[in-house]
């Protein structure tokens, strides 16, 4: 279903009352309630509320449902034993305080549409299905925009945005380019990286950062045929990369200062700040510097891949 520009909004932009910076400890009952309308809309209608129902909205209810219990260490969601699992989750996501836990709910929801959902004859047995997955996970990301909530749905996780641009010019590029299965190592530590950001685990986030960058060179290495070691450090993969004229020798100097860059710019911070002992005052990494890191491990891992033609 199309997001209507109303009056209304037209009339805040006008008054500039919209969200200028991102918001990451609060979802509003609005938005809440939104997503609560597309889910609805993209699972199809349950046919009774019954729990042991075997229609296929109510199987990818229950598999939400119990894998959340189980996660949680719980019985149940919901208060009422009464509950359906599709009350239950859509209760507590109207409910719950806790951000994370909300987002718990909406990352499992749209997994279940983006893996599940989209296959033929889960589209081919339900003709009570309002809204495509794919059409669900655009306007999901759209109405987090609209609020002003920095997270989205991308490569199939919910991940952290601090900047429209870098999100849309690095952070999401790279998630399409290694989402190639040869990089499906580089993909899950990227990814763990921006989980690690999202909870405030800087340190880890560098960590992960360097672990992707290092996994993007392996791989790369290896479908080049370049003789390497596993235990390489960052710095030698680097080294062979340029040694293989992976950037063109007519360009060298021209890219001179990035090999500076690859070579002292994620190892580098991780190495200072995040990956060795930290002595009797523990050391903390800011927001910045851990926001610098991931967004420079994107731009890297874009350069190398499609230098690489791979």
């Amino acid at each position: 279903m199309a997001i209507f520009n109303l009056y209304s909004k037209r009339q805040k932009v006008i008054r500039g009352e919209v969200p200028e910076v991102y918001t990451y400890d609060s979802i509003s009952k609005p938005l809440r309630v939104q997503i609560v309308h597309i889910i609805i809309d993209t699972f199809g209608k349950v046919e009774n509320t019954g729990y042991g129902n075997h229609d296929k909205p109510s199987e990818a209810y229950n598999f939400i449902h119990d894998t959340l219990c189980r996660e949680y260490g719980v019985f149940r969601l919901g208060k009422s034993r009464r509950e359906s699992s599709q009350e239950s989750i859509i209760n507590r996501l109207l409910e719950v305080e806790d951000v994370e836990l909300v987002l718990d709910i909406i990352e499992l929801c749209f997994k279940v549409i983006n893996m599940i959902i989209k296959e033929d004859h889960y589209y081919s047995d339900n003709f009570t299905i309002k809204l495509s997955p794919d059409d669900a996970i655009e306007e999901l990301n759209s109405r987090f925009k609209e609020h002003g909530v920095g997270y989205q749905f991308e490569s199939n996780e919910i991940i952290r945005v601090d900047s429209t641009y870098i999100h849309s010019e690095v952070t999401k590029p790279t998630l399409t380019l290694l989402w190639n299965d040869k990089f499906a190592g580089a993909n899950e530590e990227y990814l763990k990286a921006h989980e690690h950001y999202r909870h405030g685990r800087n340190k880890e986030c560098l960590t992960e950062c360097l672990k992707a960058v290092e996994s993007t060179i392996k791989i790369i290495c290896i479908e080049k045929g370049w003789e390497f070691h596993q235990t390489d450090t960052a710095s030698k993969l680097i080294k062979i990369c340029f040694e293989n004229d992976l950037v063109p020798s007519f360009t060298q100097n021209q890219f001179s200062s990035l090999q500076n860059l690859l070579s002292s710019g994620i190892p580098t911070i991780r190495n200072k700040v995040g990956g060795h002992g930290q002595g009797q005052i523990p050391q903390k990494v800011d927001d910045e510097m851990t926001r610098y890191g991931l967004n420079l491990t994107g731009t890297n891992i874009i350069f190398l891949i499609e230098q690489s033609g791979i």
